[in-house]
């Protein structure tokens, strides 16, 4: 990782610019294996220190933590304290929707049939849809608010999916008015 140390109108020791390298070193390996890069900022407020840490981390994942003490390394640690609680944060985060995909139910398979209708023997010739042959089809565990996403990403205008919350076969479907509808046996 690439670390900055810089002070604005301060002047930095080499002891403190070593310390600030190896604590963000072992911060950033604890939490995240690839971060790649920090900027610490030192400057002065009056009688106090203040220091801004800007952590690139990857992955579009920017934190920020700032302290403020009597000493340098005090507005560091309060700093650096702020920056690691983010991270701890971030990374449960991760962990715990890792463990709700996995505790996901797989989605069901199902069959789709579309029939036509039974032409009957009159002089007028009536166009009936075409009929399409049964095509598998997976019915996945989705909330409502999931299933409205995917009907309109897909340009669908019905979608059946089980209910992530009962359990329940759903369909979700679009209504001539432009709204959706939501079909649920369990209510």
């Amino acid at each position: 990782m690439q670390i900055t140390v810089s002070g604005k109108q301060v002047e930095l020791s080499d002891a403190l610019r070593t310390r600030v390298g190896t604590s963000l070193d072992l911060m950033a390996s604890k939490y995240f294996e690839h971060a790649i890069e920090a900027q610490v900022t030192f400057s002065r407020s009056r009688s106090n220190f203040i220091c801004d840490i800007n952590l690139h981390a990857g992955r579009g994942l920017q934190l920020r933590g700032e302290g403020e003490a009597t000493e340098a390394n005090g507005a560091f640690d309060h700093a650096a304290e702020h920056v690691a609680k983010r991270l701890r944060r971030y990374r449960r985060r991760v962990n715990e929707h890792h463990r709700d995909l996995a505790h996901r139910e797989r989605p069901s398979a199902a069959r789709q049939f579309i029939l036509q209708q039974e032409e009957e023997a009159t002089e007028e010739p009536t166009t009936h849809p075409a009929v399409i042959a049964e095509t598998a089809t997976e019915i996945s565990v989705l909330s409502v608010g999931e299933a409205a996403m995917r009907m309109d990403l897909a340009a669908q205008t019905v979608l059946m999916f089980r209910n992530s919350k009962s359990g329940e076969y759903n369909v979700i479907y679009r209504r001539p008015d432009g709204n959706l509808g939501w079909i649920d046996p369990a209510r």
